[in-house]
């Protein structure tokens, strides 16, 4: 596991949440939840991706074809 991952988790975090936060106090709430949607979709892609190796790299360590 890299630790250059968990920044970009971190920092799409932060970015979202200030995003998020300053839609809001304009009253642009649905961008607010919006953005956070984006967010959460971009991040969870991330996780996909890199559950989606590990179960490959399962796979081939034990050689289950």
């Amino acid at each position: 596991m890299d630790i250059d991952l968990i920044f970009k988790i971190a920092g799409i975090g932060i970015l979202t949440s200030i995003l998020h936060t300053v839609l809001q106090k304009s009253g642009k709430e649905e961008y607010a939840y919006l953005t956070t949607l984006v967010g959460i979709v971009i991040v969870l892609g991330i996780v996909v991706n890199l559950v989606s190796q590990l179960f490959t790299d399962v796979k081939v360590l034990f050689r289950l074809y």
